[in-house]
């Protein structure tokens, strides 16, 4: 297990419970979909923030990214702002958030401290690539903020308060699930995953095991997946249900919701699966939950 080096560190007072709070800032998977009927889950792409004893993680920079940025700037003012930020995959819509994000345009005090696999494409340039000409008006020499880049495979790494445990789920050009353990919770993310093969089954159910919260790939529904979606790298809310029950997960939080999948189409999800396993939700905009 490697530990990870921080400006500052904030070890938890030893004795005491880990405060652990996650929130949903963007829950959409492959691209944003801002329409009416989608309003209420949200339209952003995937973005999740955890914090633990007030340290700062986030699991993917969709376009839910922006609005943690805009929360942030107005949260710490002029404090200086350190993040984890582990990204599972480079797909636009796990990265687009990026060029959007203020904290690190606004002030040379920021850290950022970003953690990803370069199997497919080197972290640093995956990310610089897409702001660069002629994608995008500016280059990431624009942000002022300390930018530092780790590569991440299958590991264990140590950081303030917590561990991350990461293993390699089932997508296309590759994508890293991540287990977020204090010493009294676990908080899972798991999202871009395709049911089937055995080592890859095996992965989530890992990563899954006994815990608090289980965030799952539920894009989409079991017909459509049968009929026209095997090798798109994506699940259904009926494997997730399967893989919680199997793993102990205590709470199931579906994820990534296709962008055709609406408002009432997703409350219908969340009470088909509630008949095999009592505890989900679907992930909204907004939602907090606190552990």
């Amino acid at each position: 297990m490697r530990s990870v080096a921080v400006k500052e560190k904030h070890a938890a007072a030893p004795n005491l419970r880990t405060t652990v709070q996650v929130k949903f800032w963007g829950v959409r998977g492959s691209t944003p979909t801002p329409q009416q009927e989608n309003l209420r889950y949200g339209g952003n792409t995937s973005c999740v923030e955890v914090r633990v004893n007030g340290n700062l993680y986030v699991f993917d920079c969709g376009t839910g990214f922006r609005i943690l940025g805009k929360e942030l700037l107005k949260e710490f003012e002029n404090k200086p702002l350190n993040a984890h930020i582990f990204l599972s995959h480079f797909h636009w819509d796990h990265i687009q958030g990026i060029p959007f994000f203020l904290p690190l345009y606004n002030s040379r005090d920021n850290h950022f401290f970003f953690h990803s696999s370069s199997r497919t494409r080197k972290l640093q340039h995956a990310l610089e690539d897409q702001m660069s000409d002629p994608y995008f008006p500016v280059d990431m020499t624009a942000m002022q903020a300390h930018r530092n880049f780790y590569d991440m495979e299958e590991e264990r790494i140590a950081l303030e308060d917590c561990v991350v445990q990461s293993r390699w789920l089932n997508h296309p050009q590759g994508c890293l699930g991540f287990r977020l353990e204090t010493e009294d919770k676990v908080v899972v993310y798991a999202t871009d995953n395709e049911p089937g093969p055995p080592v890859f089954d095996k992965n989530v159910r890992a990563l899954a095991e006994n815990a608090d919260i289980l965030i799952y790939d539920a894009q989409y529904l079991p017909d459509e997946y049968a009929a026209l979606k095997r090798g798109w790298g994506h699940s259904h809310w009926r494997e997730a249900v399967n893989i919680a029950m199997e793993s102990g997960a205590k709470e199931l939080v579906l994820f990534h919701h296709d962008p055709d999948h609406n408002d009432a189409l997703i409350d219908k999800i969340v009470a088909e699966a509630s008949n095999y396993y009592p505890k989900v939700r679907a992930a909204s905009e907004g939602l907090e939950i606190k552990l």
